[in-house]
């Protein structure tokens, strides 16, 4: 057998104020054929990385393509899309004859002048491989479960967990299918219902736990995969909504009836597992009023992982007036006061202005007297089983406060992002993390509570029905109060 594999992958907000551009990519990730490393996968590369470990046991031969993987943003730039999808389809093109075909891609990436960017990259791929080669995708569940995706491929499979720590194991459970598939002990059917909602749904959460749990469990024959599209809410798409997709062996009937049966459910839990926003300052007194420490402040509204810039002030700026201390800040985007920091050298006390740079949801810049307490080059940060880049990184020192200046952007992940800088994260009592869910895979083990915070940062988090929708097929819940949920037509 010959398994061709590739990577392509980011998450598009088409309300972001910047554009996503191949220097985005090598920010993050940017392999060629033979390059990706042995020890962790990358950001949408699990599935390149499970099938190199599994090749000679399972006794097929590997064909690696190019991996591009970038933090989210905005729309990615047309001529580079389009230059990291022909180079995949060359690759893909100059491997024939393949069995199969393993994408690892996002979900949610949109590129000026093609709103389902896998849609187009799954077309051009099975125009060259024809209907017979076997097409398996791993999605992130914050992606666009579109009708023409699906069509194209033979089996789909998303992470369950978010954050997202079993990408390595989703894309065994992939390549499983994909294996027996090629064998004939399985055929190998889909279903997607359309659940008609806008939401968040951490796994964290008990209610979005249970859920996840439940479906997991009826992955039993004839049952392969049960996989629970949560939606990308900040992408301004026809079919961006929360989608149920449900692989069976053969049995179109059971596959419709499980993806409608934990559809309804996922419907059930509408507005449930959406957390409590504060706003900045009743954030920080909720947070200082809670006993021991670390506690976390979400700055969920400009979170990177959302694709917001993640330079807004808003809250840096509430703690320096308050005068509190024992606080850390970061990862705060500004690759201008990075190089002010490494020009001016460890241990510098210098005058430097820092954030509120890329647009009118970025704040105002911040002026003042600081220490450079640390400072690393190409740092990185633990995510799971694999590794998120930091870029060249700064420490500064304000008063009480610490603040984490980074040059490729990206949200908080793991506590590698103080400790690159010398700050110890458990010393402090408050810690302001850019992210809204992920960070706790990194410190939900030592942390003493978490108080999500609403700046006036790019992304709503608090209500989806403020956010100006243009494109988006209705009625959606919340933005409807009546939906029409259903099985979709995919063939």
């Amino acid at each position: 057998m010959r398994i061709f594999t590739a990577s392509l992958g980011t998450e598009s907000n088409t309300f972001a104020p910047m554009a996503t551009c191949l220097d985005d990519y090598r920010d993050m990730v940017l392999l060629r054929p033979g390059e990706h490393p042995n020890d962790a996968p990358q950001m949408c590369t699990a599935t390149l990385w499970a099938a190199r470990r599994r090749a000679a046991k399972e006794g097929f031969t590997l064909i690696e393509g190019s991996c591009f993987a970038a933090s989210p943003g905005g729309r990615t730039n047309q001529a580079d899309y389009e230059f990291m999808r022909d180079e995949i389809l060359g690759q893909l093109r100059a491997a024939m004859p393949v069995d199969a075909v393993l994408f690892g891609l996002h979900g949610a990436m949109v590129a000026f002048g093609y709103d389902d960017v896998e849609g187009d990259l799954l077309e051009r791929a099975r125009a060259i491989t024809g209907p017979d080669c076997v097409f398996g995708v791993e999605l992130d569940p914050h992606c666009h479960l579109t009708r023409k995706r699906v069509a194209l491929s033979d089996i789909i499979v998303l992470y369950k967990e978010y954050p997202h720590t079993d990408t390595v194991e989703r894309a065994d459970d992939l390549i499983d299918i994909v294996l027996a598939t090629l064998r004939g002990t399985v055929k190998p059917v889909m279903a997607v219902y359309d659940c008609r909602q806008i939401g968040n749904y951490p796994t964290t959460n008990p209610e979005m736990r249970a859920l996840v749990d439940w479906a997991t469990s009826l992955e039993r024959p004839p049952i392969l995969s049960v996989s629970i599209g949560h939606c990308y809410p900040y992408a301004d798409v026809p079919e961006m909504s929360g989608r149920i997709l449900v692989v069976a062996n053969d049995d179109q009937a059971e596959a419709d009836r499980i993806a409608t049966k934990v559809g309804q459910a996922f419907i059930a839990l509408r507005g449930r597992t959406t957390h409590t926003f504060y706003d900045v300052g009743a954030a920080i007194d909720a947070a200082l009023a809670l006993p021991g420490g670390p506690v976390v402040i979400t700055d969920a509204a400009d979170n990177a992982g959302g694709g917001a810039p993640s330079d807004n002030t808003t809250v840096l700026r509430h703690l320096i007036d308050r005068g509190v201390d024992h606080a850390a800040l970061g990862p705060l985007w500004d690759p201008m006061a990075v190089r002010c920091c490494f020009a001016a050298g460890l241990g510098a006390k210098t005058t430097l202005r820092f954030g509120g740079k890329t647009g009118v949801t970025s704040g105002t810049p911040i002026d003042a007297e600081v220490e450079i307490i640390g400072l690393a080059r190409n740092a990185s940060q633990t995510y799971g089983p694999s590794t998120s880049f930091l870029g060249d990184m700064a420490g500064i020192r304000l008063g009480g406060i610490d603040v984490v200046l980074n040059s490729a952007r990206t949200q908080a992940f793991g506590p590698e992002l103080f400790t690159n800088v010398g700050i110890d994260p458990n010393a402090k009592k408050l810690l302001v993390l850019k992210s809204s869910n992920h960070f706790m895979a990194g410190y939900g083990a030592f942390i003493a509570g978490v108080i999500h915070a609403h700046s006036d940062g790019l992304l709503r988090r608090d209500d989806f029905r403020r956010i100006d929708y243009v494109r988006v097929d209705r009625p959606i819940w919340p933005l409807d109060a009546h939906t029409s949920p259903g099985l979709l037509a995919l063939r």
